[in-house]
């Protein structure tokens, strides 16, 4: 129903922003990765929304990407995750360490979230195991994994290596790479582990 937000930030304490609207104030909850994006008390900032309506509450979060919004929905969507244990997941780990760790079913990672433990882990990862690869952990912008170092995975993957051994190589790889080059050193790499 309510898409974004746009207005004059009068206050923001984690993990809410108070954003003023032609002189109505909206509470929005965001992500600590939104909320460290947020600009000046006083400046204006635009947010991605989602709105959640229940029998109690009315609920708005505010999201820095689409991506993040994005992730918060599939979250939603996971049995048992409700609104607050999808925002503390997203403030617990990038939507890249998220994919991974949906990619290569580690619980690991997410019971490293206060409020996430073994059981709900394992709930995320299984019901989200199909709508994430680990090639869409490597398209996320900013992931610093280049069409390059995407080859060098593949080849990897065709020469026998598991995904997150493979992807281990990939990171340590200068980005300036030929793809001949990068595979030799991720060969290397993974002749040291």
């Amino acid at each position: 129903m309510i898409g974004t937000i746009s207005g004059i930030l009068l206050d923001k304490t984690p993990p809410l922003a108070l954003i003023d609207c032609n002189g109505v104030g909206y509470e929005c909850e965001v992500p600590m990765s939104t909320f460290y994006l947020l600009p000046q008390v006083g400046d204006k900032v635009t947010l991605l929304t989602h709105f959640v309506v229940r029998e109690d509450a009315q609920l708005l979060f505010g999201f820095g990407t689409n991506q993040e919004r994005l992730m918060f929905r599939q979250l939603l969507k996971v049995n048992g995750i409700g609104a607050k244990s999808a925002l503390a997941i997203l403030s617990g780990l990038s939507i890249d360490e998220l994919i991974q760790a949906v990619s290569l079913q580690e619980a690991g990672l997410l019971t490293r979230v206060p409020g996430i433990g073994k059981k709900t882990a394992e709930r995320v990862l299984l019901e989200l195991k199909d709508k994430f690869t680990l090639d869409s952990a490597l398209s996320i912008k900013g992931s610093g994994i280049t069409s390059i170092s995407q080859d060098v995975l593949n080849a990897l993957i065709a020469l026998g290596y598991n995904e997150r051994e493979s992807l281990n190589a990939v990171k340590s790889l200068d980005i300036n790479l030929t793809v001949n080059d990068g595979i030799k050193q991720a060969l290397k790499y993974l002749s040291k582990g």
